[in-house]
């Protein structure tokens, strides 16, 4: 074959359309190529995973087989080494005394104290379990033969075997440690106690069911809200009817207005769905009236309609085809539209913290010129360029979503991004290298709500497992209309006071 081909065409308009369309599908081909390189060579591939796990090992093997042989090595060394910073005031301090004779030495005259030098070391003392006996003494009468006895107090699951501490322990491991129950069974295991995997399954079921009315309590919390950042991510669920997994959906609420200097507590909600079809979101924000800041995903679109909710998009997803370009063909242009776009990031840092009409103000007289002129630069950049090349289709992306994309600027309660919702999946996705899949839908609306429990408890400064440990042990007793005083922030004073008494006793 000579390569020549017959069917060109004889017009020159023609041909040059014909040219530019191969040009565009080689960059298209091109684009695609280097994002797999990425995927397979990149910060997630399990090879370079374990590369970097092997440096880290030669690295901390130096570091413990170095030792100083000189008097200039050892200065060297204190010049480079860590400051160390001042042990928590909160640890239990253990005081263990090294007194020497009380008689001089010398002379034998008895020796008076004049001051003392005190060392800290740090050590550690592994959890363990104890075993609490609820004691109910029977007393008779004597005169009627009365027989009185206290009630036996309740139990976070009916006739269960697992206290409070233990329960909480269990659902932290599993949903925020990412430890799979089989592999706590054998931690627990070799501290001399049988727990059956079975068994903690119950646990975790029973706990799912006491919290439940939580969960929707703070569900009530979060759609109340003006403004919600939305997203969701893939989980596997194990589809036992087919033999294989299948995808499911776990969707997250963030309620979250501390960067517009609001006090209200912030909070997440997570929702299980066995797919991701637009009527799951709609169902998730029934009662939800206001701002809704989240990705371009089409299944959000009906919620936009009428005009109960408003669409707020995201800047970092608008920059990411750029970035894309970029990292792939090191384009000059999409160097540019980055550098645009890092400029409003760089008013976002300054006002981050501000109250709502003073971040409006100065959006609109910094970062308004800067949007006006980045318009119209994207105009001129899909007006010379063919339509099916990456460039001019990320820039499609950005003008096509300008009134959502520019909405921040107008209202000082909108984020430039919707990177509070990433931050929240982000927990999701490192579950799933531990456990691989849920076991069922059940199991995933189960990790949607202890998922929405810890990642709150989080985000309102609380260690998760003293919160659940706070909130299990009264749950069951307490009345199901009141039960929105067990969300985090209204028992964080009563949980700090718990853990200034443990540190005390």
């Amino acid at each position: 074959m000579d390569g020549t081909r017959d069917d060109l065409p004889d017009n020159v308009d023609a041909l040059k359309a014909l040219v530019l369309a191969s040009r565009a599908e080689v960059e298209h081909l091109k684009l695609i190529i280097a994002k797999f390189k990425r995927l397979q060579f990149g910060r997630h591939s399990e090879k370079l995973d374990r590369e970097i796990e092997q440096l880290e090992l030669r690295l901390e093997e130096l570091q413990v087989s170095a030792a100083p042989v000189s008097s200039d090595t050892v200065e060297k060394a204190a010049a480079h080494a860590p400051v160390r910073r001042p042990l928590p005031e909160h640890l239990p301090r253990m005081r263990v005394e090294h007194t020497p004779a009380c008689a001089c030495p010398d002379c034998g005259t008895a020796m008076r104290k004049i001051g003392e030098d005190v060392a800290d070391v740090l050590d550690y003392v592994p959890a363990r379990f104890r075993v609490i006996q609820h004691v109910r003494p029977k007393l008779a009468c004597p005169a009627c033969e009365r027989i009185v006895q206290v009630e036996a107090p309740s139990r976070p699951i009916p006739r269960g075997l697992a206290g409070a501490g233990l329960l909480a322990h269990v659902l932290v491991s599993k949903y925020a440690d990412h430890l799979p129950l089989y592999r706590q069974s054998q931690i627990y295991a070799r501290e001399g106690v049988e727990l059956e995997r079975s068994t903690l399954a119950e646990w975790v079921a029973g706990c799912f069911r006491l919290l439940d009315p939580l969960v929707e309590a703070l569900a009530r919390y979060v759609t109340a809200a003006h403004k919600l950042h939305a997203d969701d991510t893939p989980v596997p669920v194990l589809d036992p009817g087919r033999g294989r997994t299948k995808t499911g959906r776990l969707w997250t609420y963030v309620r979250d207005d501390r960067p517009a200097a609001s006090e209200e507590a912030p909070a997440v909600l997570f929702r299980y769905a066995p797919d991701r079809k637009g009527e799951r979101p709609q169902a998730h924000l029934t009662s939800f009236t206001g701002i809704l800041q989240a990705d371009a995903y089409a299944g959000f679109g009906h919620l936009y309609e009428g005009g109960r909710i408003q669409e707020a998009a995201c800047w970092a997803h608008a920059r990411r085809g750029f970035y894309d370009l970029h990292q792939a063909h090191q384009s000059p242009v999409a160097a540019e539209a980055l550098a645009r776009i890092g400029a409003l990031y760089a008013i976002e840092a300054e006002i981050r913290g501000r109250p709502p009409d003073e971040r409006a103000a100065i959006r609109q007289a910094r970062a308004g010129p800067l949007l006006d002129c980045l318009r119209e630069w994207l105009r001129q950049i899909v007006s010379r360029t063919s339509k099916k090349s990456e460039l001019a289709k990320a820039s499609g992306y950005v003008l096509t979503r300008w009134t959502a994309l520019t909405r921040y600027r107008d209202d000082g309660r909108i984020e430039i991004d919707n990177n509070a919702a990433e931050r929240a999946l982000r927990v999701i996705a490192l579950g799933r290298k531990n456990y691989l899949f849920c076991g069922s839908d059940a199991g995933g609306e189960r990790a949607a709500a202890l998922y929405s429990l810890i990642g709150t408890a989080k985000l309102n400064g609380l260690d998760p497992q003293a919160y659940l440990r706070h909130v299990i042990e009264r749950i069951a007793d307490h009345p199901v209309n009141r039960v929105d005083e067990l969300l985090p922030w209204n028992v964080a004073d009563a949980i700090c006071c718990e853990a200034s008494l443990a540190v005390a006793a």
